[in-house]
């Protein structure tokens, strides 16, 4: 049973969580990084940071097309997985977004899918954007990719169930004044579970509002992982990429 305040610590370290998204499209994952490389002209000697890197499929992948890449996330069960595949130029840390990093400065960091709204108060996301841009060197490059709330609420499936290695995964998504919630229930081997996600429909205006406060100005808004323009009733995606101001 989820008990943990802060959903995100609890469920993220649960091997369920990677059961119920195993599906994710890893040649879609690849294909948006090598956007990326493409659009930032990244170079061998800069350093990348993955923020909320997960089990550390981006940056590995980064790493592995030559890249210098830390890999920071919350789940200290995520990052031991990860560490599996360090070397030299790919590190991986146990680190809470919302605290910088006491690490030398990135020339690029990268929020991916989603790994933004967590949080219970506004004050925690404007800590969090303001702790990723201390983190950053002069003119270095942010890129936060988020849900786009409007269509993802004008699109939601209330009720769903997915099968997944035997396991039944009970789903129901719905809005709980600001946030979307998606709630989850299954039993495995004779026990009940219960978990949900819960994040924040973070609007541009707000987004916008919390680059300002951090000294960050916006250099592009994409809203599709092929890095079409943003259209706000209908991309799938809000992709912004940020400067620091010097």
């Amino acid at each position: 049973m989820q008990t943990n305040r802060e959903w995100f610590g609890e469920w993220f370290n649960s091997p369920y969580y990677h059961i119920l998204y195993q599906h994710r499209d890893e040649k879609e994952a690849k294909s948006f990084i090598d956007q990326l490389i493409s659009y930032f002209h990244f170079k061998p000697t800069d350093r990348i940071l993955d923020l909320a890197c997960g089990k550390g499929r981006h940056a590995i992948y980064l790493n592995k097309k030559g890249f210098d890449v830390t890999g920071l996330d919350l789940s200290p069960k995520n990052i031991d997985f990860a560490s599996k595949f360090e070397n030299d130029r790919l590190k991986f840390y146990v680190h809470d977004m919302r605290f910088p990093w006491k690490g030398e400065p990135f020339d690029y960091i990268l929020n991916l899918f989603t790994s933004f709204g967590y949080f219970e108060t506004k004050g925690e996301n404007q800590q969090a954007i303001n702790a990723i841009t201390q983190n950053l060197k002069e003119n270095g490059r942010l890129l936060i990719d988020f849900l786009n709330p409007y269509t993802v609420i004008n699109n939601l499936v209330p009720e769903e169930t997915k099968l997944i290695k035997g396991i039944v995964f009970n789903i129901k998504k719905y809005l709980e004044g600001e946030y979307i919630v998606k709630e989850i229930s299954f039993t495995d081997r004779g026990e009940h579970y219960h978990f949900y996600e819960k994040v924040k429909a973070i609007r541009r205006v707000k987004f916008m509002e919390y680059f300002k406060n951090a000294g960050l100005e916006l250099v592009d808004l994409f809203g599709e992982y092929d890095l079409q323009p943003y259209i706000a009733e209908k991309s799938t995606r809000m992709i912004f990429v940020l400067k620091k101001k010097i």
